[in-house]
């Protein structure tokens, strides 16, 4: 409600209060009453109560039955009638119970009463309109906009109180809007909206900010613990599966806390604090809870500092690219996979799966990507004819337009075979419009490039996938190879997926083999293609010629490591 409307709304409630004979009170969001009319004052005789509340003028509220109508009119604004009965004489009142600008109203008739229904009438009017502009149509929940105006003015906090602010942000909801459909994603939003209800006690309100965010605010002393409490309990309801048209779909909460007026004596302050905790939830791995702390914002400052040297990094020359060898069993080398290092000026170097986000985030990774593709082909002109380079596509850099005229242009302009290219993508990048996705895909065949489905098993698998998209090769992700040796389940999984590709017509790369029994079982396995650091590290473009003229007459796995060094820990790959 605009300002004006609550200003407006108020005066009309203080007039009637002032010209009426009926028994009318005012309540805030906390049950304290705030005002009423003088025939309620003395029927109740109100000044005799110290902090007088709607359970103390109407104890019969506090049934079960009754306590939960209060509770629906406050949350979704709409007017109810509420039948009660005195407890000394058992004489039967009605109470409407509505919805106002600052909390709830309560008309009370012991018998037939003018005001009652002339007021109830224009109230319901005035409350389902004002239920419409506040609250969210999908889940009922209150919206953004009266979130902002309840957190607005809660500032500046009185001395002695606390509150918290939660922010909450679904995990793995994306997947379910693509793969489902809209209408799943819809009722998986109005359940999640019953969840967060479920876990709510007195004194906790829940928003709808837009789309999968929500925010709770939670008006209670005992800070951070309580809303510490709260948030675990937020993460915890969200830990059983939604079932949507008989499918189960995993659907996970982040929530991150900050706490009036510690983490922030103003709205905008408050709110940057819970978002940064949120981030610090996503960044931790999702599905948990964090509260706040300053160090959360000096490692979102240097993220920022970060950002904006990345925007510099190509044109100073601060990227470069190492290549890890593709083996084909027993020991032949088939090609190298191109992985792009940042070596910032000041802190070194910088993890891809730090600074990719980054670039995706900012635009600028079609750029980026650009070099890697041309500098890693004009780099393979000086390899042996028949070896490949792979290059990761990363999805943003996927649904950047013109992604494919630049590729047959790239080719043109170094004079590498196209065959000779490989790329590799990863399963979250056909979650983005999968008829373009299928035409573009469709496009780079008819050039003559290779694509592999990289990581596959570890994010959205589908076999539908491997049915609709033209992959030449899939690259098990390093998650089943580590425990290969020893675990039943990794092994089942490692075989099926060998046979289901050479079944479909494809070849597979196992990553991250790190061991000389790993690379002999996948050997046995039928395995086209390994790659890890039993066979080598990645290096440098001018340590590969070095590299290959130096190696060792072919031998058995078991004793053989391409290198001739032992391996160190797992690589940092895009």
């Amino acid at each position: 409600m605009p300002h004006s409307d609550a200003t407006q709304s108020a005066s009309v409630e203080t007039n009637l209060l002032a010209d009426t004979d009926d028994l009318v009170s005012l309540y805030d969001e906390s049950f304290h009453l705030t005002e009423c009319s003088e025939r309620h004052r003395q029927t109740h005789a109100v000044d005799s109560l110290v902090d007088a509340t709607l359970w103390h003028v109407y104890p019969e509220l506090l049934a079960p039955s009754t306590k939960s109508a209060v509770e629906l009119v406050l949350s979704s604004g709409l007017p109810r009638n509420v039948e009660i009965a005195d407890a000394k004489t058992g004489d039967q009142r009605t109470l409407t119970v509505f919805r106002s600008p600052r909390g709830l109203g309560v008309v009370e008739a012991d018998g037939d009463s003018s005001l009652r229904g002339t007021y109830s009438q224009a109230e319901n009017d005035r409350a389902l309109l004002f239920h419409q502009a506040t609250h969210d149509v999908l889940t009922g929940l209150p919206n953004r906009r009266q979130f902002s105006d309840q957190l607005r003015g809660a500032f500046p906090v009185s001395k002695g109180v606390k509150f918290a602010l939660m922010q909450i942000d679904l995990d793995d909801f994306k997947p379910v809007n693509d793969t489902l459909g809209h209408g799943a994603g819809d009722t998986v939003l109005k359940m999640a909206a019953e969840r967060i209800r479920s876990v709510l006690r007195e004194q906790e309100f829940a928003y709808r900010l837009a789309g999968d965010e929500f925010a709770v605010i939670q008006r209670r002393a005992n800070q951070p613990r309580e809303a510490e409490r709260l948030a675990e309990a937020l993460v915890g309801a969200f830990r059983e599966p939604f079932t949507v048209e008989g499918i189960n779909v995993f659907v996970g909460a982040s929530v991150g806390i900050a706490v009036a007026p510690a983490d922030g004596n103003e709205f905008e302050q408050l709110m940057k604090a819970a978002d940064i905790a949120l981030y610090a939830a996503k960044k931790d791995g999702r599905h948990r809870a964090r509260k706040f702390n300053r160090s959360m914002l000096m490692v979102l400052e240097q993220r920022e500092t970060l950002r904006r040297s990345l925007r510099t990094a190509l044109k100073e020359g601060q990227f470069f690219i190492e290549y890890q060898p593709l083996v084909q069993p027993p020991s032949s080398i088939v090609g190298f996979e191109a992985l792009l290092r940042w070596h910032h000026p000041v802190v070194g170097i910088i993890p891809p799966n730090i600074f990719i986000p980054m670039a995706e985030t900012d635009g600028l990774m079609s750029d980026i990507g650009q070099w890697l593709l041309e500098q890693a082909c004009r780099e393979a002109m000086s390899w042996p004819a028949h070896f490949t380079v792979a290059v990761n596509l990363s999805p943003a850099e996927f649904l950047h337009a013109g992604l494919t005229d630049r590729i047959a242009q790239t080719l043109d302009l170094v004079g590498i075979r196209a065959d000779r290219l490989e790329f590799e993508i990863t399963e979250s990048v056909l979650l983005e419009r999968t008829i373009n996705n299928l035409d573009t895909l469709n496009t780079l065949k008819v050039l003559g490039v290779q694509i592999s489905l990289d990581d596959f098993g570890t994010y959205y698998s589908s076999l539908s996938y491997l049915k609709n998209f033209p992959f030449d090769t899939i690259k098990i992700d390093q998650y089943f190879i580590k425990d290969l040796e020893i675990d039943d389940k990794s092994q089942t999984i490692v075989q099926s997926i060998i046979a289901l590709a050479h079944g479909l017509g494809m070849s597979v790369t196992a990553e991250g083999v790190e061991t000389a029994e790993q690379a002999a079982w996948l050997k046995k396995a039928k395995c086209d293609r390994l790659q890890g650091y039993f066979l080598s590290k990645p290096m440098p473009a001018e340590e590969v010629g070095t590299f290959l003229s130096n190696l060792m007459p072919p031998v058995a796995f078991e004793n053989f490591s391409i290198s001739g060094r032992a391996p160190p820990l797992n690589p940092r790959r895009m």
